[in-house]
């Protein structure tokens, strides 16, 4: 039996529910993106959505549309962050009481947050289908009312209203890029945007180490991934939705996929030229237009439009993934390298990456190493470097004056 999937009528009408809840983000054109790019690059900013993405869209639909016995039992949901805040927030917005499940390795921002927007939150297992399990106790034990993260036409409509700004912001568009991981909000936007300009094309990108569209696609149902493993924890999903995998099997042009050193990249490039701070999830798209040999999109036309769709992203995540990005730039390396131990030996070898113009953030002795001489010391070497090409300079150089570097 064929599923009903959401019409344009459904967009419009959620767009109507969530004046003054929702946001219209920016939408902005970013030179140097294009320039890197090669095309014509426009990002439309939903990480500045208020719960910073584009979650409450859907939720505070669903939630906008229940009964009053339905409200009186309250909402509950699962969720890795976005979807928590997004939910917990619509639920206060709409004086309806939420309790929220998030695995214990949830961001600490992202839970604070999440309590801060007025919801019960309780933390269960290690992973988000830890908290899933948990969330349907609670849903069956206190007959509560389940706001499921994607897979509901009512959520699907919320985030198709990401779809009518860019049309309206973009008239000319050409194809829109949109991270993917359960499929609710691609499935939105591809609604409302093909039924206006259905030659526009609709690109869903997903992480590699989550892609669990394109094996689903193939056998015409939702298929379990066994595992997944990815910095994107936005878009990490296991199992496509069954009426999200109904809408992008219907209205979506292409479905790819992205390293996370890809992602790493792209979430730098959004810091360093675009001044937007993203989280992994939300860069997919980006991270799919700038290394098109692997995503295979080096044919589009712009404009584009790139859906940046949530900037929760933890501190402290945020600088590893910096770091990765600089290294996977050839901006940032690690030196290891044998001295012998002693007076005047660390102060020769540091000389000759100053000389080559690299920038030394970080030094380490090691005198204890099954490889090491009695009289040699291990020095491992934190620098900041220009690119490839300056790295095959400074290691040629520290060949060249006998040291052995890896």
């Amino acid at each position: 039996m064929s599923l009903a999937l959401i019409t344009l009528d459904d967009v419009l009408a959620a767009a109507k529910r969530l004046e003054g809840v929702a946001q219209s983000t920016p939408l902005e054109r970013s030179r140097a993106i294009s320039r890197v790019a090669g095309v014509e690059t426009h990002l439309k900013c939903e990480h500045l959505q208020r719960t910073g993405s584009f979650k409450i869209r859907g939720a505070y639909n669903r939630i906008a549309q229940l009964g009053e016995d339905e409200r009186a039992r309250g909402v509950v949901c699962s969720s890795a962050g976005n979807h928590a805040q997004g939910v917990a927030l619509s639920a206060s917005l709409a004086g309806v009481r939420s309790t929220v499940f998030m695995p214990e390795t949830a961001p600490l921002p992202k839970v604070e947050a999440t309590r801060a927007y007025g919801a019960a939150v309780m933390l269960e297992g290690h992973s988000y289908d830890d908290a899933f399990d948990a969330a349907q106790r609670w849903m069956a034990e206190h007959d509560a009312v389940f706001v499921h993260p994607y897979d509901h036409a009512d959520v699907i409509a919320g985030q198709g209203t990401v779809g009518l700004e860019i049309l309206d912001q973009l008239p000319d568009v050409r194809a829109v890029l949109v991270p993917v991981g359960g499929g609710g909000l691609i499935s939105g936007v591809a609604t409302a945007i093909k039924a206006r300009r259905p030659d526009v094309r609709m690109i869903g990108v997903q992480a590699a180490g989550a892609a669990a569209f394109p094996a689903s696609i193939d056998a015409g149902e939702p298929i379990m991934l066994d595992r997944v493993s990815t910095m994107a924890d936005g878009i990490a999903v296991k199992r496509p939705g069954t009426l999200t995998l109904a809408h992008v099997r219907a209205r979506v042009d292409h479905l790819v996929t992205v390293s996370d050193e890809a992602i790493a990249r792209a979430v730098l490039l959004l810091v360093e030229r675009a001044k937007q701070v993203v989280e992994p999830s939300g860069a997919a798209g980006l991270a799919a237009l700038l290394d098109p040999e692997t995503s295979g999109l080096a044919a589009l036309e712009g404009p584009l439009c790139v859906l940046l769709c949530g900037g929760n992203v933890d501190p402290l995540l945020l600088g590893r993934i910096i770091s990765s990005g600089m290294y996977e730039e050839g901006r940032y390396l690690i030196v290891r390298t044998r001295l012998v131990d002693e007076p005047g030996a660390l102060q020769r070898f540091l000389t000759l990456p100053a000389q080559t113009g690299a920038n030394i953030v970080g030094v380490r002795h090691n005198r204890l190493g099954t490889l090491l001489g009695v009289l040699e010391v291990e020095v491992e070497l934190e620098l900041e470097t220009r690119g490839p090409e300056h790295i095959a300079t400074l290691l040629s150089e520290l060949r060249a004056s006998g040291y052995p570097v890896s």
